[in-house]
This record gives C-alpha cells, sequence and structure tokens, in this order.
C-alpha cells in the first residue's frame, strides 16, 4: 500500500509540474480519474461495486440531456483523433441522394433510410412506426428456408433479398422510378394478465402484414413499372421467413468490440451444466473480409462480427452504399431495374475504404452515459433484488475488455450488462427465423447500459427487438424461455419491490 501512495504521489507531482499546453487541464482531470479509478474499482462484487455510476469505464461521460448518447469518449485527449471522431460523426449524419445529384451521390437503387442517424436518431434506439406503416427507424429481415452453404447464414429470399427495403430512387436525368419491394403494415392485440397481488397489466403483440411489389395482380404496387417482376411463386407464403428489428443505440459499441472472446466464451453454459436454467452460447457468424467465421458480437441476434463489418452491412442493406466490404449493389436476383440504375458518384466503391474507418472509429467510441443516482435507497434495494432473483445470469453488470486498435476501449473495467451470448427467450418472442447459429427464440442479450436515458433522447420507450414493450416493465414480462423462471420470481415481488427494480433498471 505504501508504494502505492509513493507512485501515485510520483505521477501527480510530474503532472503538476510538467510544461502547460492547451488542454493540460482536461489532460490533468482524465489522468487523475485513471489512478484514482485503476486503484479501486476492482474491488467488491456487483451489489458493491466502488465505481458503479462509471458505465463505461473511463470512457463515461455524465450528460442526462437529450445529447446523452451523441458524445465522444471522455477519456480521448488527443485534438487529432477527436477531429477523426467528428469527420466520422458528419459521415454518419450525412445525407445520401441518388446517383448524379452532388458528391453525396450513391443512395439506393432501393433503400430503408438516406442516413445513418436517420435509424439511429440522436445515436439512440429506434422505434416501430406510430402510424403502424411509415418504417424509419425499423426494418424487416428476409429469409427463405434453409442454410447458407457458404456462410452458414440465413438464404437470401427469390427477388427480395435478405432485407425489406421500403424505399426506391427517383433516377436523376432519366426519371425511372426504381420499385421500392413492398410496405409494411403493423398491428397489435392486446394480452391482458396479472401480477400474483393483483395488479393487472397488458402486453401488446404485434402482427406484420406485408403487401408485396409482386409485378401484377391484386397486391400490385408498382405503379411505375408494372412488369417488376418481384414476387414470383418460389416465394410462396410459409417459405419464407421475416424478423422485424428496431435500429439498436450507438453508445459503448466500441468497448462491446474490446471484450475478450474468451470471455464471451466464458460465460457460455450450453448444455446448463450448473442448473440454473440459463444456457446461453456465443453466435458464430461470417466475417465476409476474411472468409471465416467469428464470435458475432453485434445485432439483435449477435450477426455481426465486427464493427466494420456491421457498418458495411448497414451501409448497403439499409442506404444502399457499396463498400470494399460489400462492393455489389443492393439488387436481389430478378429486381431488372434496380440492377439497370446507375451507381452512384463515380467511384467505386461509393465508400471508401478511409471513409468507412472513419464512421467505425467514430461509432467506436460514442461514450456510454453514466449512472444517475446510483447512491439512492430505492435505487440501490433495486440492485439488490435484480441479482437476487437472477437477472444478472445474462445481463452480466461488470465486465473487463481487453487489446484493441483503440486505446480508449482497451483494458476498461465497464458495466453493460450483457454477456453478449444467445439466449432462448421463449415461444412470446419467436421470430421462427434462423440467423445463423440463433434459432428463431434466441436472442442476444441486450446491454442495459443507458437504458434510462433514452425516453429523453428519444421521446419514447419502446423496447425489445420490435418495440412492441412499451416500458422497462413490459420488456421484462415478455421474457419466457430461459428466463421464464426469473420473469415469475420478479412477479411474485410485492408491488414496492417491482418498482425499485425499476427503479434501478432506469438509473443505469
Amino acid at each position: 500500500m505504501k508504494s502505492k501512495h509513493l507512485i501515485l504521489f510520483s505521477i501527480l507531482f510530474l503532472v503538476f509540474n510538467c510544461k502547460k499546453k492547451s488542454n493540460d487541464d482536461t489532460t490533468t482531470a482524465l489522468i487523475l480519474a485513471a489512478i484514482l479509478s485503476s486503484s479501486s474499482c476492482s474491488s467488491g462484487d456487483f451489489l458493491n461495486d466502488p465505481c458503479e455510476q462509471y458505465s463505461g469505464g473511463d470512457t463515461t461521460t455524465f450528460d442526462s440531456t437529450e445529447s446523452a448518447f451523441d458524445l465522444e469518449a471522455a477519456n480521448v485527449v488527443d485534438s487529432k483523433r477527436s477531429i477523426d471522431f467528428q469527420d466520422g460523426n458528419a459521415n454518419f449524419n450525412r445525407t445520401w441522394l441518388p446517383a448524379g445529384n452532388s458528391s453525396v451521390a450513391g443512395l439506393g437503387p432501393v433503400f430503408n433510410n438516406r442516413s445513418c442517424q436517420g435509424c439511429h436518431v440522436k445515436d439512440g434506439r429506434g422505434r416501430p412506426p406510430a402510424d403502424g406503416t411509415s418504417l424509419a427507424s425499423m426494418l424487416i429481415r428476409l429469409s427463405a428456408a434453409g442454410v447458407n452453404p457458404t456462410t452458414g447464414g440465413p438464404v437470401a429470399m427469390t427477388n427480395f433479398g435478405t432485407q425489406l427495403n421500403t424505399e426506391g430512387i427517383l433516377e436523376y436525368g432519366t426519371g425511372t422510378q426504381i420499385p421500392k419491394e413492398g410496405t409494411v403494415t403493423i398491428t397489435y392485440t392486446e394480452e391482458v394478465g396479472s401480477f400474483p397481488d393483483g395488479e393487472t397489466y397488458s402486453l401488446r403483440k404485434p402482427s406484420y402484414a406485408i403487401t408485396w411489389n409482386v409485378g401484377g395482380g391484386a397486391t400490385q404496387i408498382n405503379v411505375a413499372n408494372p412488369g417488376q417482376p418481384y414476387h414470383p411463386t418460389t416465394n410462396a407464403a410459409g417459405t419464407y421467413f421475416i424478423s422485424p428489428r428496431t435500429a439498436p443505440m450507438v453508445p459503448g459499441l466500441g468497448l462491446l468490440e474490446a471484450i475478450p472472446e474468451s470471455t464471451i466464451r466464458s460465460f457460455a453454459d450450453v448444455s446448463d451444466s450448473n442448473g440454473d436454467g440459463i444456457s446461453g452460447k456465443p453466435n458464430l457468424v461470417w466475417d465476409t473480409t476474411q472468409a471465416k467465421a467469428f464470435i458475432g458480437r453485434f445485432g439483435w441476434k449477435a450477426n455481426q462480427p465486427n464493427l466494420n463489418h456491421q457498418n458495411a452491412s448497414a451501409f448497403l442493406g439499409d442506404i444502399g452504399l457499396t463498400t470494399p466490404v460489400f462492393p455489389t449493389e443492393n439488387c436481389a436476383t430478378g429486381q431488372t431495374v434496380c440492377t439497370a440504375s446507375p451507381s452512384g458518384n463515380g467511384t467505386n466503391p461509393e465508400i471508401s475504404s478511409d471513409r468507412l474507418s472513419r464512421v467505425t472509429f467514430y461509432t467506436s467510441l460514442v461514450s456510454v452515459p453514466g449512472r444517475r443516482n446510483w447512491k439512492n435507497d430505492e435505487v440501490r434495494k433495486g440492485k439488490e433484488l435484480f441479482i437476487e432473483i437472477g437477472c444478472s445470469s445474462c445481463h452480466i453488470p461488470r465486465i473487463k475488455t481487453g487489446h484493441h486498435s483503440i486505446s480508449e476501449v482497451a483494458n476498461q473495467e465497464i458495466r453493460p450488462y450483457t454477456d453478449l451470448l444467445l439466449h432462448d427467450m421463449g415461444d412470446g418472442l419467436s421470430d421462427f427465423r434462423s440467423d445463423f447459429l440463433a434459432t428463431g427464440n434466441e436472442w442476444r442479450t441486450t446491454p442495459l447500459w443507458g437504458l434510462g436515458l433514452v425516453e429523453r433522447v428519444n421521446g419514447h420507450e419502446l423496447l425489445l427487438h420490435d418495440g412492441r414493450a412499451r416500458g422497462v416493465q413490459e420488456a421484462i414480462l415478455w421474457h419466457g424461455g430461459e428466463a421464464e423462471q426469473i420473469k415469475n420470481k420478479y412477479k411474485q415481488l410485492p408491488k414496492l419491490s417491482r418498482a425499485k427494480v425499476i427503479s434501478f433498471l432506469k438509473s443505469l
């Protein structure tokens, strides 16, 4: 202990007596925070964590405004890296246009949104449309039956691919309207239930109706190109699968990427050898650039291996922009008008490796907001109950990151409340669609950091993969499968105790 104090004193002396620079005050504060946290934050169990307010370790920022999800990691002190972060942010926010319009051309030919920010509003959580039809921060995954023999992932649906693109560009110069692939209508039915103490609740169950752009017949919606053959008989009802997905929030993605693979594997218990009813497993997903499978970390089914791959996939599938990772336009087999449409801005691919890297750098360093009210007695009791009833078996409170090329996210003690594993969540949440090793019932454990700020940032509290849950309690009550017994323990709690669990979750 004496030697630690001597080292600390020596560092402090050097910090305060070195020649001043323009960012000395910020640098000094961050160095001091790192020194102090490194000596104490590893002590204590999950319940008695002395640094639990630092959700993202040294990257944590403390901002509870609507900008809480859109800030640079607190430990970025190099001005050049801050400039790169802002450049990546500018590209993330950029609104893309069809070919021929400007230097930001390349949108489409088919797409879902015109910018990354259009789905990830304020870098936060997406939602299902209020009118049930206008998908903006939500999309529909598609697939046919079977497994892709090369990647081990979903099989593309004939003439539609693996994602329903609900928009098509109007070609600059020719006036040709590229047909969108279809429209979606979402309706809900209410399922009423009650707690053992008599309090009632209602859960809304979604239903999805897709009006396919079939190129003729009763469900034809493509007026501009009535002959476009989008829906052949090979996609007969019952031979394809859909999966609705809202846009997840951006903060902390670099930290999740920095969690060692060995740590994720250590959380897995596929055969439930300890008999606790929890049997999480990692997803193994295809990395196109390396042509082999890796552990999946990102996406609702953990179907993306790393952030660069995730971003390239989103550029293509959501906006219709090619990258070095996916250099071919997003036109499914049979979409002849789409295929004939000219490529974007005269460059191939439309997103250069440098621009993709800058966006990946940005998404790696969006900070995690720190906790609020973590010392509050009700919040502390809620955390105790959260752990006691078993929620922390999957939503692991504290994890140490490892080596990463972006030094700010490396070797951080973080509090993401996830294990990044797939878990069976029951038939009630099933999309019946396989995604690499994930079955229809299996979903990645969602990180809970930032949960309590979603309403402030995004103006809603619609949770789970499809936004069906109208708040934290409804999200808990939808848990089934491996989480069924834990949900039932929550339901058995007295009303005031349930409120304390919710208070804790909203402090994250």
